[in-house]
């Protein structure tokens, strides 16, 4: 039975086939996978190990700056791109942080409905049909989604291990950097828990002048550090501001995920170009959220505590996966430890890549991973696993580990 919409559906998102796909997802297998479990082993747990956002909420200092400033006549005007008092304290944040100074909040500076909304307009603003995205995989999808809408093309640079999880730029072949116009980066990085060096984003900025190609560096977890890294933003290399933009996330730092406020920095002309379609597009966050995320920018120890607690996390986790059979590191940024999928079990069973392993890591175990097999066979396990004390967080590993022992894993 054919419908009105059957022909009116964009080719970017299938046209005549929109909807008739049978591939499923990974993170709807998950859902799906950790709901048939639920219901198989009702006497246990789900421990949810794939979780993507921290666990704890805004502190009540951002909450309580919301409440007061949610009911000030003066906040309910649209704020469209933003207003000037939360451009200056993420100018300020990024010099405190970062060290990055001489920024003109009102040039260098522009917010954004969380980071999502920010890495998908970013096409816009430099993608013509024909153009290729240069993107890091595994990784984000968003900015690589949206170029295909329009008309880009697509060149993954795998992670892999024996490179740090830092992209081989030099193997990018003569015909694509032709027409390469746009370079996404996201360190620490999602999923690997790998960081940069200030030595690889001086060579990303000489790639990218060599290249003539735009850089969007996603720092959605840049602040996020352990055991001495220091946080890094790609705007502190030499020539970087020339090249590039940062995209900052308040999500993952001050546990604002869903408050949906960041902010992109960089190149003038490059956040007018971003400015411009976002004007176009959104008429801003709600100017109380943004009166919150000053306080929250003005307030790093919120995020020193949330490290802290991070860190611990690692430790207990790493401990109890290498003690189960895997080779984990603690990784020095982001909330995620990547480690390699085992090759079986003991008794017979064999897994051809890392999301066989996942699912029956649910369906056996009820430890919910994200897999990934775009460069390795890996699993993802998050430290933002629910827990409100630190006996609780031991209790959640010892009980994680107990479950893997039983099954005899072989790597």
């Amino acid at each position: 039975m054919t419908s009105f919409f059957d022909n009116k559906i964009s080719d970017r998102l299938g046209g005549i086939n929109f909807g008739k796909s049978t591939v499923i997802y990974k993170f709807e297998l998950i859902k799906r996978a950790k709901a048939a479990a639920k219901l198989a082993h009702p006497e246990m747990n789900l421990i949810d190990m794939g979780v993507g956002e921290p666990d704890s909420p805004a502190d009540s200092l951002i909450v309580n700056a919301l409440g007061v400033e949610a009911g000030k006549p003066e906040n309910r005007w649209y704020a469209d791109n933003g207003i000037p008092e939360f451009q200056q304290a993420a100018a300020r944040y990024l010099e405190k942080v970062y060290g990055i100074s001489g920024l003109n909040p009102a040039e260098n500076i522009i917010h954004g409905i969380g980071s999502k909304p920010v890495l998908a307009m970013l096409p816009i603003c430099f993608i013509n049909p024909g153009d290729v995205l240069l993107t890091t995989v595994p990784g984000y999808p968003v900015t690589a989604t949206y170029t295909k809408y329009l008309g880009g093309e697509v060149f993954n640079l795998p992670l892999w291990e024996s490179n740090s999880f830092l992209p081989d730029l030099d193997s990018v072949p003569k015909p694509i950097l032709k027409k390469a116009k746009l370079l996404y980066l996201n360190y620490p990085n999602n999923p690997t828990g790998a960081v940069a060096t200030k030595e690889f984003f001086g060579n990303v900025v000489d790639f990218a002048k060599k290249n003539n190609i735009v850089v969007i560096h996603d720092a959605a977890y840049s602040a996020l550090t352990y055991d001495g890294y220091k946080p890094l933003s790609f705007l502190s290399a030499d020539g970087a501001m020339e090249v590039g933009l940062e995209v900052h996330s308040l999500s993952k730092a001050f546990n604002m995920t869903g408050w949906r406020i960041g902010f992109v920095c960089g190149n003038s002309k490059a956040v007018k170009a971003y400015a411009t379609v976002k004007d176009n597009t959104d008429s801003g966050q709600f100017r109380a959220i943004q009166k919150a995320g000053i306080q929250a920018l003005g307030h790093t120890e919120i995020t020193k505590r949330t490290i802290e607690k991070y860190s611990r996390r690692f430790d207990l986790l790493v401990n109890a996966l290498n003690n189960t059979g895997f080779e984990a590191k603690k990784p020095k940024g982001s909330f995620y430890c990547y480690v390699k999928a085992p090759t079986g079990t003991e008794t017979g069973k064999s897994f051809n890549s890392a999301s066989e392993f996942s699912e029956f890591l649910i369906k056996e175990s009820l430890i919910s991973t994200v897999p990934w097999d775009d460069a390795g066979k890996f699993i993802r396990f998050s430290v933002t696993f629910e827990a409100d004390t630190l006996q609780q967080e031991k209790d959640v590993i010892n009980e994680m580990k107990k479950r893997i022992m039983k099954l005899k894993l072989k790597f």
